[in-house]
Order: structure tokens, then sequence, then C-alpha cells
């Protein structure tokens, strides 16, 4: 039976993976990594330094380095480096660890909402279904038999809840998440994990952010998930900002938008715009910045 992590950069695939590796070995381990483009430069070194390790090889410190040349995104030239770079940076990394599966469909979500001809939400993330869900199915049906394989989420026990639309849309395949099950530990307890196996936190934790996916720019995020983005990456926030502002442009339509606000029971569309100028100007207090929302790329499954 071979074994297959959904490992996205963050801290619950990762020690979903290391639960499986203890269990069972490096040596039918998986890692199935669906590439957006859009990483942080810090995601893509803990994930590369992170699967080494459940590999039981040196770290790749030229790996490492190749990361950290990655650009930040602030400009479409930016995404196009990125698209030059991560490519090969991407073989590379399969070469040395075989069993690491690292996919791009070339696109960025921006560019999948642009082909869709429509912004993704909450509701509707078009970037998660072709970026995420689509391209590891097709995968996993590729090379593997139902009876062949057994796959796992890194979602935690607080997320339980999410398990019976991944069961569901995985099906006839046999799904399971480890880190629902006991030892019960939260994000805190795999950081400190994650520290004492030697694996320095991802930058977007440290920022605050409640998932380390898509550099921040997360459509199922909220207001105050977006502010974070804000304060923290304020160029990358500005490059999303135009990206909306042109959607809504080719579309012909102001009634599209990532983000909605409800007052007094009637929802409203909010731009990154307008959230981003009420937020200079002071008018913080009528962000909700409680609303974070969250990745659902494997947990929320949308029509295409």
């Amino acid at each position: 039976m071979q074994h297959i992590i959904m490992y996205s950069g963050g801290g619950g695939s990762r020690n979903a993976a290391r639960r499986i590796k203890l269990q069972h070995g490096p040596d039918s381990l998986h890692l199935l990594f669906t590439d957006t483009l859009v990483e942080d430069k810090d995601t893509y070194r803990y994930m590369i330094e992170s699967a080494a390790m459940l590999y039981d090889m040196p770290k790749p410190y030229h790996l490492i380095a190749a990361c950290a040349e990655i650009p930040d995104i602030r400009s479409d030239d930016d995404v196009q480096r990125r698209k030059e770079m991560l490519p090969l940076l991407a073989a590379k990394t399969m070469r040395l660890m075989p069993r690491f599966v690292w996919l791009q469909d070339g696109r960025t979500p921006w560019e999948v909402f642009r082909d869709k001809r429509w912004i993704g939400n909450s509701r509707v993330a078009q970037c998660s279904h072709v970026l995420k869900q689509a391209l590891s199915r097709r995968w996993v049906e590729e090379n593997f038999e139902p009876n062949e394989v057994t796959l796992y989420v890194g979602i935690d026990w607080t997320e339980i809840h999410r398990m019976e639309s991944i069961v569901d849309h995985w099906q006839p395949y046999t799904v399971l998440a480890p880190m629902t099950e006991a030892p019960y530990q939260d994000k805190q307890d795999m950081h400190r994990l994650d520290r004492l196996d030697g694996l320095r936190m991802q930058r977007m934790y440290e920022q605050g952010f409640a998932h380390a996916n898509c550099g921040g720019f997360c459509v199922r995020g909220g207001q105050g998930h977006f502010i974070n983005l804000l304060r923290n990456n304020r160029p990358y926030y500005l490059h999303n900002e135009g990206k909306e502002l042109d959607m809504q442009h080719e579309l012909d339509r102001t009634d599209v938008s990532i983000l909605t606000r409800e007052t007094d029971g009637v929802k409203s569309n909010l731009t990154l715009h307008q959230l981003r100028k009420e937020w200079d100007s002071g008018l913080g207090q009528q962000i909700d910045l409680m609303d974070i929302g969250g990745c659902g790329c494997f947990a929320n499954y949308d029509s295409p």
C-alpha cells in the first residue's frame, strides 16, 4: 500500500506526513504538491526542507538557496520570473526526491479567474478546483488504483467537519486525516514539533496568517485576512487589488469582488481597493478584523 499526502507547505500537512512516516516508513510515502505559482518563497523553502527531512536526507542547501531567489510578487514581471524559475526548481527537487511530486498547471489564480470569467471568492474558488483539486485527482488516477493507495490531508481535529466533503469527493479512494486523531495537537503544538525537528517556521505564520498558502492571497479569506496581507505585504496586496479592478473592467461589472460586507442584514460587494482606502483613512472600525476565513482547497469542492 502506498501513502500520498496532499502536501501544501503548511504545518498540518507536514505533521500529517510525519505521522504516516512513523507508521509506515518513508519508502511508501509520496508528497503531492500542487503549485499555484504564487506561494510565499519561504513556504517553498519549508516544503523542500521538511520533505528532505521526511525522506531522511541531508538538508538540500542548494535548493533552499534557490528558494531565496524567488521574487516576491509586486508586478506581472515578478509573476513571469516565477513561471521561469519554479518549473526548474520543481524538476531539481523531484530529481533529488523522486516521491515528492510537484505539479503545476502553469496558471496563477488570476489567470484561472480570467479564463473562467469570474472572480473567485469564498463561495466559488475556481483556483482551488483547477490548480489543486483537478490536478491532484488526475495524477492520482493516472498512477494508482483505489486499492493501491491511501490519501491523507492535513486538516486537524478543529476542522474535522470538513472531512465529509473530502471523503465524498475522492470516492472510491480512501482519504484519512491523521491530525484529527489522537494525540490531538493544535497549530501551536505543530509549530513546537517543527522546532524540535529543526525546522524554521514559515514566515507567513510569523506574520500572523492562519495558513501558509498562496502567499497570503486567498479568495476564501475574509476582511481580517486581507488587512493582515495589507499590513505585512503591501506591494502584493496592491498587485491583487489591481488585478481585481482589471477583472471588473474586463467583465464590465462592478458587482463582482472577492469580499462582501453585510450591513443591517444587507450584503454588498467590497473590493480590495475600497478595503484599503478605508484602512488607510483610519476607518478601521468598519472592518471586521475577526473575519479571517481560511484555506479550503482540499475541503471545499466547487463546480469548475
